[in-house]
């Protein structure tokens, strides 16, 4: 009998612009707005009030607008002072703004516009009112998760903080001098979420500590100095004089705000430890499981229940599994023909990718890409691999990380670089993005779109890689229902209230009878609840939209035709893409 293999890894993640702050929409003056609009057309209206709201929200932090916008002043921004922004744990006053933003979009009448300002009136509307939910449950947040927390995503995004001229150099460094204070502000954060029962279990917190204690004793050695002085060297037109003056105050400022800031952070957590009240899901939390069904619709794009989402779960896998039934070859048959994946290099296999799915998926612009690794001191806390979403009018500088101690080599690596890159993550953010959509849409987050799409990729790229047809389909099968019990571990863990034991009986029925693995994954699934179904849940509404419409189209379906479609609609909820899609084809 053929046994699961159990890929106990930390999930992949994807940056975006305004992963590190709970975004609080600002208020917008009202009469003020409207008079400013009165002769438009419905169309220019719209347009105005979207543009206003993306300047205000890309402006609320430094990181956000930089790695949003290459040329902030083309979209009528200027002079925005150095700030990480805040956290917000006032649910009153976010959901007032919430509700004061989705009034004046709710001014606008949908079928008055462009077909495009209708769909992004579709999406901003489920996404503002989605948020207005979230507002309830602005403490159940936890900005120091172990897979995406702001103490392990921070050092990446600034060590990646493009420098294009001078003043994104001076912007920078002032930025690192208020690291300390939004540190504080996380702290505060964090304290106020004690307060209310809600803080992290202690084994999370012993996480938090190890992280940031490993960042500090990297000492001058740190990848904040390294990068910043290859940054530098990068700016022809600077002085020699001037570039030593700033990598000066570079290593000044990381010995003297940031290792500060985090060893702040280190010394909050230690007096926090022992006041989280539950180590176990949500569930056992007081309106835990309201908060779960929230993030699952927030994460997965997705309306269906957690009882429809679980059903739809189990039959993938028995599907999944009953395949790999009809498709067994001896235990022992060696992988021949991936063998030469070991000693293929990254930029290879992401080459041999892109020229592969020509025939099945549209054509993007031609862009650059740069493969780089995670530094070995964070290996344990950064994920396998994560994309760089570059900003929205500088797709040609697209960037790849790879964590050598979590991600093997071979068709592992093969399959995690088309979830990153073709036709992954850097395809569809380049083809949507080279579709000029409107600005406000490149800072909604819609996971369940972007990962379900990354993931739907790396299941295909099994019949692009150099295994046979029965290989391919086992393996990508075998992954599939991993990923499957994942997800419905999360739901268990987190809806259902499974504790340790309960987790452990179930991955046993699956044949997977490693407890310390499982104890593993069921910490990791703590810290990050809904995390695992934006990637399965995701890729199973592709997957499903996919068979409706072949079964719908017949001999007239196209795979091309299909993914172009897809690609087009761009992050939305699901009803959304479903309805689009649909449209699109059929009609």
């Amino acid at each position: 009998m053929f046994h699961l293999i159990l890929k106990h890894r930390k999930k992949i993640f994807l940056i975006l612009p305004c992963c590190l702050l709970v975004i609080l929409i600002s208020f917008l003056s009202g009469n003020a707005f409207w008079s400013s609009l009165h002769a438009e057309s419905s169309d220019r209206q719209f347009r105005t009030f979207t543009r206003s709201l993306f300047q205000t929200e890309v402006s609320a932090n430094t990181i956000s607008l930089h790695y949003t916008l290459r040329s902030p002043s083309d979209y009528g921004i200027a002079d925005i002072p150095a700030t990480y922004g805040s956290l917000s744990s006032d649910p009153v006053a976010a959901k007032a703004s919430v509700r004061n933003v989705l009034s004046s979009l709710q001014e606008f009448d949908p079928d008055t516009l462009s077909s495009e300002n209708a769909l992004t009136f579709k999406i901003l509307d489920t996404y503002l009112k989605n948020a207005s939910t979230g507002t309830d449950y602005l403490l159940y947040q936890e900005p120091l998760g172990p897979v995406s927390g702001i103490h392990t995503q921070l050092p990446v995004l600034l060590s990646e903080y493009s420098f294009y001229n001078t003043q994104d150099v001076e912007t920078y460094l002032a930025l690192l001098k208020e690291t300390p204070s939004y540190f504080d502000s996380v702290i505060q954060f964090e304290q106020k979420k004690a307060a209310s029962g809600l803080f992290m279990p202690d084994y999370q917190a012993d996480s938090v500590l190890d992280t940031c204690q490993s960042f500090i004793d990297m000492g001058k050695e740190n990848y904040l100095v390294s990068t910043f002085n290859e940054r530098i060297a990068s700016l022809d037109l600077l002085p020699e004089n001037k570039k030593d003056s700033f990598q000066k105050e570079n290593m000044k400022l990381v010995t003297e705000e940031i290792y500060p800031a985090y060893q702040n952070l280190i010394t909050a957590i230690k007096s926090l430890k022992g006041k989280g009240m539950n180590e176990q899901g949500l569930s056992h939390f007081p309106y835990g499981k309201k908060y779960y069904e929230y993030l699952v619709r927030q994460t997965t794009g997705c309306n269906e229940s957690i009882s429809r989402l679980r059903l739809m779960t189990r039959a993938q896998i028995l599907e999944d599994l009953s395949a790999m039934q009809k498709v067994l070859f001896p235990a022992d048959a060696a992988l021949t023909q991936a063998s030469v994946l070991e000693q293929t290099p990254p930029d290879s296999m992401l080459d041999d990718l892109r020229s592969k799915i020509t025939d099945t998926f549209p054509e993007i612009p031609d862009v650059d890409f740069q493969v780089k690794y995670v530094p070995e001191s964070m290996q344990d806390y950064l994920s396998p691999a994560f994309y760089m979403i570059p900003a929205i009018d500088n797709l040609t500088e697209n960037v790849i990380y790879i964590n050598n101690g979590q991600t093997a080599s071979g068709l592992n690596l093969y399959t995690t670089l088309a979830h990153e890159g073709y036709p992954g993550h850097l395809y569809q953010t380049v083809y949507f993005s080279a579709s000029e959509p409107d600005p406000i849409r490149s800072i909604l987050d819609f996971g369940g779109y972007v990962e379900g799409w990354a993931t739907y990729a790396e299941m295909m790229s099994y019949y692009l890689a150099p295994l046979s047809k029965t290989e391919a389909s086992l393996l990508q099968k075998n992954s599939s229902v991993i990923l499957g019990l994942y997800a419905l571990a999360d739901m268990g863990i987190h809806y259902d209230g499974w504790s340790v034991t309960d987790t452990v009986r179930f991955f046993r029925d699956y044949g997977i009878n490693d407890p310390n693995a499982v104890q593993s994954v069921y910490k990791l699934i703590i810290g990050s609840p809904a995390n695992y179904l934006k990637y399965y849940i995701g890729y199973l509404k592709f997957y499903e939209l996919k068979k409706e419409m072949a079964d719908a189209l017949g001999n007239q379906f196209s795979q091309k035709e299909f993914h172009r479609a897809v690609l087009d609609v761009g992050p939305a909820p699901f009803e959304i893409v479903y309805d689009e899609v649909e449209k699109n084809l059929l009609d």
